[in-house]
């Protein structure tokens, strides 16, 4: 639409004047006074019944102090295009709306689309809710640490600049100091790496009676300094992260635990990789993981979990088994993962325990017909000794698809068509998917007394 014709429409923007009015905390009554108009008139623009005139527009920036730019935008471009992302659910592939259809719902009855999509993300919460209880893992938060301390992190937006300042300075005074073991030396602490006996099935151990830092001595060299690194991050920085919980009450001591924990591990990755040099590096070697991971000496998974505490490319992180357990997320990306139950068998992050020492990448598409981009890799942890287990999980990184093309991986001429998934099958309503597991919730199944399709349930419409 010109930007002719979006001046010469009557602005209608209800919805957004009572917000504003509450967000103030005015009545009806208060605002009409503030505005100079009757109460009964307040109403009705609230209802859409009336259009905002220009005078009444100039009146309620200067009143309230607004940029009236911001205010006078209108929301009905907005609410076509979310209405239009939200029709192209599966579940509703068999009404037929046009965009013009679409258009005149935003257009003339913008509280109605409202309307609609706050119930359509009301029912998308409640499926996931309701995965999530027939998998019989309700969300009690005095048992979900690990999910008390994923919305820690998300509240942060997986990012603490105290922590990035502090370790950065550190790297700095330990570069300029010979090393961390020298470092640390000059601190009064003595690091000695000692066999496996000795450590009696421990990788890192403080003696603080002795003031040593013992390292398992069969570890590789990138877990030495991770272990390090560690140590450094949980005396050094104590502060810094007890600053960061200040005012926090967790639900259990598992809660706390675990926060002090994650916070520690990005502290550690703070001083192996600061956070200016290490972006500069991501974006001046395209995301090439392998590659940062040699340039900082630490290892694939490290250098890919760290990708997702930059202010660039927004990427979600996942670690998972072979069996399907979740042992790592790092929400980002707006990239939707059922908190409970199996993914989708088509992401190829479950088929690099077949090929382990390759990157998979993978061109994805949700129902909704949002895009992302996946890189995945299977990672092998322990094994430092003949006769130590090893645990072998697979890693990925997934970002929206406008960002892909600033990633190494992705930078082919054409990419392929993208792979159809959904969230989870019990979520997912793609009719014609061979490898769901289960039908979606919400959905009849038909009988195939008479006709069995390809996939292995049929649906009734609606």
């Amino acid at each position: 639409m010109s930007k002719r014709e979006q001046m010469s429409r009557p602005l209608f923007l209800g919805p957004r004047i009572k917000r504003l009015r509450r967000e103030l905390g005015l009545t009806q009554q208060a605002m009409a006074q503030d505005l100079a108009i009757s109460p009964s008139y307040v109403a009705l623009i609230e209802r859409n019944q009336r259009p905002l005139t220009a005078d009444l527009l100039l009146r309620l920036a200067r009143t309230y102090k607004l940029d009236m730019s911001e205010l006078a935008a209108d929301e009905r471009d907005d609410y076509a295009q979310r209405l239009t992302l939200m029709l192209k659910d599966p579940i509703f592939a068999e009404i037929d709306l046009t965009s013009l259809e679409i258009a005149d719902i935003a257009t003339s009855f913008p509280g109605v689309a409202e309307a609609m999509l706050r119930l359509n993300g009301a029912y998308a919460r409640e499926q996931q809710a309701l995965a999530g209880l027939r998998e019989g893992t309700g969300a009690d938060p005095a048992t979900d640490a690990a999910g008390e301390t994923r919305r820690f992190i998300a509240r942060a937006g997986n990012h603490f600049p105290a922590l990035d300042v502090r370790g950065a300075a550190l790297a700095d005074e330990i570069a300029r100091g010979a090393g961390p073991v020298e470092w640390l030396r000059k601190q009064g602490i003595r690091v000695r790496f000692l066999p496996g006996d000795v450590m009696m099935g421990a990788l890192r151990r403080y003696d603080r009676h002795g003031e040593q830092l013992q390292i398992d001595d069969a570890l590789p060299e990138a877990a030495r300094q991770w272990q390090i690194a560690l140590h450094i991050a949980y005396t050094a920085m104590r502060a810094d992260m007890a600053a960061l919980v200040r005012g926090e009450t967790f639900a259990s001591a598992t809660a706390a635990q675990l926060v002090r924990r994650t916070l520690a591990g990005y502290g550690a990755a703070s001083i192996l990789m600061p956070l200016g040099d290490f972006a500069r590096a991501a974006e001046a070697r395209s995301y090439d993981i392998a590659t940062l991971a040699g340039m900082f000496g630490v290892d694939f998974e490290r250098a890919a979990h760290r990708l997702t505490t930059l202010q660039g490319v927004p990427f979600f992180f996942l670690r998972v088994d072979a069996a399907g357990n979740v042992s790592k997320r790092v929400d980002g990306a707006g990239f939707p993962f059922a908190a409970h139950g199996g993914g989708c068998p088509l992401w190829n992050v479950h088929r690099t325990f077949a090929a382990p020492h390759a990157v998979h990448t993978q061109w994805l598409e949700l129902p909704d017909g949002q895009r992302f981009f996946s890189v995945a890799r299977a990672v092998t942890q322990g094994g430092s000794a003949y006769d130590r287990p090893t645990v072998t999980r697979a890693i990925a990184l997934v970002c929206a698809a406008e960002h892909a093309p600033r990633l190494v991986y992705a930078q082919a001429d054409t990419p392929p068509a993208p792979t159809p998934i959904g969230m989870t099958c019990r979520l997912c309503h793609r009719a014609q998917c061979t490898a769901r597991a289960e039908p979606p919730l919400g959905r009849e199944i038909l009988p195939d007394d008479y006709r069995r399709a390809a996939a292995p349930f049929a649906f009734a419409d609606g």
